[in-house]
């Protein structure tokens, strides 16, 4: 069974490669601040290292943006200490080498910045329920939660926890997760470790459970303080603002299946995390379970996933370090097939952990999502259950070629119904009118500027933009520039209609001049027109991949 599982795959996989790209698909990266493992490796002490800790940042994101992602999952809070300056907890060590001590800017904003000069969103990643170790409960000092409210804390093999049957646990997550989103532009709030911690059997916590608990059964008592905390911490960013997106990285295996059993491990019965329940009841947007298994400890629970989405987005996280010679050393293929997989299940995209083993490109993986999955930009979904309107289309197209082989785009401004500034997506195309529901059109993503100027080339002649609120909701497009009217054949001869020889061509549309669909049939060199009221249409041909290409003009 395994052995057929795999050749299927396999053969899948292949198919996969040739595929067309998705217009909206998740690609993120956990960002690892803890300890430097994935940034900073600069330590920032002076002038010279801050602008060495942040050129070291905008490389990163250089490399992410190269290879098509648009979302960075940024360890915003390690183990109570955070990134920002902030009236709650102090900075961490990794930022300086010494807890405490101010890095001389403000990282988190930075980042933000960075990111959406790029075209991507930073979604602050908050580790919830560790409050550090022994060692970094004692480097905090009196920065510690421990210290500042201890009746909260909980210490369990070696590590200090928040209790999350304590009702004030909630309300002290949910003043960090205000301050953030109230200071900050971020696109999102991700909460790791928003669980019982591991041998939760053995948490501490009988006493807040007599004293709590209401007489509820031990383990549901503790699944219900999970989801509380996290209903909590989503209304806290909806109230505030609602596009920013709430998601979190549950344990990868929900539960057992019909399919297969987890082996003991999973999110709703061994830490407490009713992952599903949260997008059911709609105080997730998203999921990222971290999917770190293979065989048949993957593909049937991202089936589950999947199954069991509710409607919002559920990006498996994979777990590429063990690609690494010194962890399982697993080979390309076993994690190609995993992307396959889930693009084809139709959940929502991939989440790589961690970053360095991807921009170190281990065993290929860099060049593998470059090349092969991800050659086109890719937007991030409409969160159409928060908000479904579009905004207006630009206006105004302006289309300036210049001698030196520069073109200078520019429109007018569009308006969003919420009054919120929206970002701009450029569609580039070698034949007219650009389709932009071709992923591989995607020039250019999130621009914030009604301004542009690009290389003219061969392959890219005619352009179009279109505009996106923050909920992801994307407007009509506007041609920025037209072919000229010769470039353009006439291909009837009185009611029939010659066309050329196309290959890959599927079907022929004939739409009125709005781009309304009147006739729609099988490619064939000779089509009668007999039926076809006089008027002007444009004719399309439909190919195999979904593509549609004018390719020239009826006038009867």
């Amino acid at each position: 069974m395994r052995t057929f599982l795999l050749i299927l795959l396999s053969t899948f996989l292949i198919i996969a490669k040739a595929e067309a790209q998705p217009k909206h698909e998740i690609r993120a990266t956990w960002l690892t601040t803890l300890g430097g493992m994935d940034w900073p490796r600069n330590k920032a002490t002076n002038a010279s290292s801050i602008l060495k800790q942040q050129q070291e940042l905008c490389a990163i994101l250089d490399q992410l943006k190269e290879a098509n992602f648009n979302t960075v999952m940024l360890q915003t809070r390690l183990r109570g200490d955070l990134i920002y300056p902030s009236q709650i907890e102090t900075f961490p060590e990794a930022l300086t080498g010494r807890t405490g001590r101010n890095p001389g800017y403000d990282p988190l904003a930075f980042a933000i910045e960075e990111c959406h000069k790029r075209g991507m969103e930073l979604h602050a990643w908050i580790v919830t329920i560790p409050a550090g170790n022994n060692r970094q409960v004692k480097l905090l000092g009196k920065h510690s939660i421990v210290r500042k409210n201890r009746k909260i804390c909980k210490q369990h093999q070696g590590a200090w926890y928040l209790d999350p049957g304590h009702p004030e646990t909630a309300d002290y997550l949910a003043s960090i997760v205000r301050e953030i989103v109230t200071r900050y532009d971020v696109d999102g709030i991700h909460f790791d470790y928003i669980r019982y911690p591991e041998n939760a059997r053995r948490f501490p916590d009988k006493d807040t459970h007599r004293k709590y608990g209401k007489g509820k059964d031990l383990k549901q008592w503790r699944r219900d303080n999970i989801t509380a905390i996290a209903r909590r911490l989503y209304n806290e960013v909806k109230q505030a603002k609602p596009w920013v997106k709430v998601s979190s990285s549950p344990v990868g295996k929900f539960k057992d299946t019909s399919r297969y059993s987890s082996l003991g491990w999973n999110a709703y019965e061994t830490v407490y995390q009713d992952a599903q329940g949260w997008l059911k009841e709609g105080i997730h947007d998203a999921l990222f379970p971290m999917m770190y298994f293979k065989d048949n400890h993957f593909y049937p629970f991202a089936l589950d996933w999947k199954e069991n989405d509710h409607g919002r987005w559920v990006v498996p996280g994979l777990g590429i370090y063990f690609l690494s010679p010194r962890e399982r050393d697993w080979p390309l293929d076993e994690v190609s097939r995993q992307l396959f997989f889930t693009r084809q299940t139709g959940l929502a995209g991939h989440a790589f952990f961690r970053n360095r083993f991807l921009l170190d490109n281990v065993k290929g993986i860099f060049d593998e999502l470059k090349h092969e999955f991800y050659t086109a930009p890719a937007l991030v979904p409409p969160m159409t259950w928060q908000d479904s309107i579009a905004p207006t289309a630009p206006a105004s197209p302006v289309y300036e070629a210049s001698e030196d082989g520069s073109i200078k785009l520019s429109w007018s401004a569009s308006k969003d119904n919420d009054d919120l500034p929206v970002v701009y997506h450029l569609y580039a195309s070698s034949t007219y009118p650009v389709n932009t529901e071709n992923a591989n059109h995607l020039f250019a993503t999130s621009l914030r500027d009604t301004t542009l100027t690009v290389k003219a080339s061969e392959g890219k002649r005619y352009y179009a933009v279109t505009a996106s609120d923050r909920y992801g909701n994307e407007s009509v497009p506007l041609t920025l520039n037209t072919a000229p009217p010769m470039a353009i054949p006439l291909l009837n001869q009185g009611n029939k209609l010659v066309l050329p020889t196309l290959s890959d061509v599927q079907e022929v549309l004939i739409c009125n001049a709005i781009g309304e669909t009147v006739s729609q049939v099988k490619y064939h060199p000779e089509i009668s027109l007999e039926l076809l009221p006089e008027g002007f249409y444009l004719v399309y041909a439909l190919k195999k991949d979904g593509e549609k290409k004018l390719i020239g003009t009826i006038l009867k």
